[in-house]
Parts: structure tokens; sequence; C-alpha cells
């Protein structure tokens, strides 16, 4: 393992411990306040989410499975606020209502294009549609045409996927749709919580092995990333949102099927100086986070599906692999 300065150092940002004493208390003072004033929304029905009394508990993780350059530790003592937080993320058939509501139109549709996996590119497909490799990553295609309503190209559709999670949704569109329905997204201190169902440092909601007794309890990819997925636990795509039985809390899939997106800016060591109280991570940034891993997550290269493994992209980003759930104030 490398030494810890060198992981922030690798991270591009300098360890808290080096800021100078009077500028590390600027930052808790700035993010007590940023907490107090943070965005509360509590006019949304609260059909279908849990009200979880929030309290102390432990996040993070010092595991050796962990990435430490991603801030995922060290374990530290948060508080929060009692919230609502929803059963399952939001689905195609809720987003439609959305859509057709407000006539929004979503990032993808609007730049006439999303990444979508190579995996579910039809091989009879026309190659104008598709640029292959645009992210940096041979397995993500740039693919025009697709976007929430047609996941894998303007061939594809969701008349028959109702309730599984909307994806190709930029954090703008989750933003957009939390505001309409009078809630917000959780902040990840509150997501973290509510994915580790009452259990205290487990690596999964259900506790700290993957498959307990052989059963699958989420939509990871087994076989050979990224060429060849078995589908074991049931599926080679986004699953439905309810596939999986619930976490203590009565949550369904909040870890693996897809990445849900987080309110907070995204910074590695901003929590290591900042408020332990309801923190809303820091003021800006270039990216928000995603916390849960998805149904493209594989242990040889992104065991991010534990609870506590974080990541980001940025505000605009949209893929196949990325949705949200939706939190409400108590």
């Amino acid at each position: 393992m490398k030494p810890e300065f060198g992981l922030f150092a690798e991270a591009g940002v300098p360890h808290p411990c080096c800021l100078p004493t009077r500028q590390r208390a600027a930052v808790l003072i700035a993010s007590r306040a940023a907490s107090v004033a943070r965005v509360r929304a509590a006019s949304g029905s609260t059909a279908d989410m849990r009200k979880l009394d929030g309290g102390r508990f432990l996040m993070g993780t010092d595991s050796d499975e962990g990435f430490p350059a991603d801030g995922e530790g060290p374990v530290r003592e948060v508080m929060l606020d009692p919230f609502y937080i929803d059963v399952c993320p939001v689905t195609n058939e809720q987003f439609a209502e959305f859509a057709r509501e407000t006539g929004y139109q979503t990032d993808a549709e609007r730049f006439g294009w999303s990444f979508v996996f190579q995996g579910h590119i039809p091989p009879d497909r026309p190659t104008p549609l598709v640029d292959r490799g645009a992210a940096g990553i041979r397995w993500w295609y740039k693919v025009t045409g697709a976007d929430w309503r047609h996941p894998e190209g303007p061939d594809s559709g969701i008349a028959a996927r109702p309730r599984q999670p909307v994806v190709h949704v930029s954090w703008n569109d989750a933003d957009a749709y939390c505001r309409w329905a009078g809630k917000r997204l959780p902040t990840e201190a509150e997501w973290e919580y509510a994915a580790r169902g009452g259990l205290e440092q487990k690596v999964y909601p259900w506790g700290d092995e993957l498959t307990p007794g052989g059963r699958h309890l989420c939509n990871i990819w087994q076989g050979e990333f990224p060429d060849r997925d078995t589908g074991e636990d049931g599926y080679t795509a986004p699953a439905p949102v309810d596939a999986y039985p619930p976490n203590g809390y009565g949550l369904h899939t909040i870890t693996g099927n897809t990445w849900e997106w987080c309110h907070d800016w995204f910074h590695p060591t901003y929590h290591l100086t900042a408020t332990r109280m309801n923190p809303v991570g820091p003021p800006e940034g270039v990216a928000r986070t995603m916390k849960g891993g998805s149904y493209l997550c594989h242990r040889s290269y992104c065991n991010r599906y534990r609870v506590a493994a974080r990541t980001s992209n940025t505000p605009d980003s949209t893929t196949t692999n990325i949705g949200f759930r939706c939190a409400r104030d108590v």
C-alpha cells in the first residue's frame, strides 16, 4: 500500500494535515454553515419511502479492499437528522410521468447522444450511430440517439421496462426530477447510512459476505470483464428495482444495478476537516458523488459495490448504468 501522503498527492490535493491550522478551522466553520443552510425539501409525497431515524453511525472504511485515493476513509462518526428515502430507485415509469407533465428534456436528449456499454450494442447497428471508445475506455460507446427512452440507442425502448431504473439521467436531470416531486437527492452521508440498513461497518447492505450461502443479493458482473458476463445473478443489464431482497431498512437494489447520484460535490479529502453533523460535501467542485456501484462492477477492476465505496462524474454525464433515488426531509 502506498504511503498516505502519496495517495493524496496522487489525487492532486494537499493532505488536510498539511493545511495551516487557521485554514482547517475555516473549512470546518464553512462546512458547519453549509450544513445549516443545506437544501431541504418536505412537500413531496412519502409514499414508497422509508422514514429513517438518523442519529450517529460510522461512515467510511479503513479496509484494504477500499480505494484510499477515493477518500473512503478514515472511518468517522457522523450525525444525521431523520429523513425519508425512496424504497427503490426512480423507475422508467415514474420518470415518464415527470417528462409528460413538465416537458422536461434531459441532457442526453439535448446532446443527442449518450454512452452505452459495448455488450448492449446490437451487432447490426449502423456504424454512423456509434463512436467506439469515446470516453477513453474501450467498453463505452458514444451512441447517437441513446437516452432514457432509448437505453441502447434509437432502435430500443422502455415499453417493456416500466419497473427498471431510469438510466441516461445526469445529476442535473435527477435534481430536476427531485424538485418536481417535492424532494431532493440524498447527501452522501444519508445515502450510506440508508445503504447500511442498520448494520455497523459491514461491507455490503446485508453483511460481509458477497454471496451468503451462494445466493446473489445484488446485480453486478460475473465472468471476465468486459467481454463476458455470465449473468449468474440473473441479469446482464439493469434489473427491476425490486429484483432482490431489501436491506434492513427495507430498501431495494441500493448496491449494484445502477450507480446513484448524491447531492454532494465530490472531493477525496474534504471530509477530513469538515463537520460531522449533517455533512453536505464541499461548496463547489467539478464532479458530483455517486454511490452503490452498478451491474458493470467487477472485483477485478471496480469493487465499488461496497457501501463505503464512492466515485464521481460530472453533473451532465449520462450512461446506461447511472440512476438515482430521492430523499426528503421530515
